[in-house]
């Protein structure tokens, strides 16, 4: 059907659901002090709007909103529709807190209730 639609009415389209699909979109790629919106995110990599995306390459921060997802090493892979498409070399958890050099006892207390005097 797509094919009978004049191209300018087609680009209108396609710039639409680009529109859309940022918008409701929450995922974030920072760069430095740059921020781009991602389109769609997969296992193995994401895909930022052509139109706006440089090719990174590099140490980048995953966001979903405020909240930091990942730190991952991408690369920037092929353009396709649009859209430019990364891979993770590498994409490492973020965690709010140090990890434990040591196994924690399940059953250790939480806390200590101080003694009354």
């Amino acid at each position: 059907m797509s094919e009978y639609l004049p191209k300018e009415v087609r680009d209108g389209l396609e710039r639409a659901r680009k529109r859309a699909a940022a918008k409701k979109s929450r995922l974030r790629v920072k760069v430095g002090d740059q921020t781009f919106t991602i389109l769609r995110v997969w296992d193995r990599g994401f895909a930022l709007d052509a139109e706006d995306a440089p090719h990174l390459r590099g140490l980048v921060d995953l966001y979903d909103g405020a909240r930091h997802l990942s730190q991952c090493l991408i690369v920037a892979s092929a353009q396709e529709a649009g859209e430019m498409v990364y891979e993770f070399k590498r994409s490492t958890a973020a965690v709010d807190r140090a990890p434990l050099d040591y196994d924690r006892d399940e059953n250790a207390p939480v806390g200590l209730i101080p003694r009354l005097v």
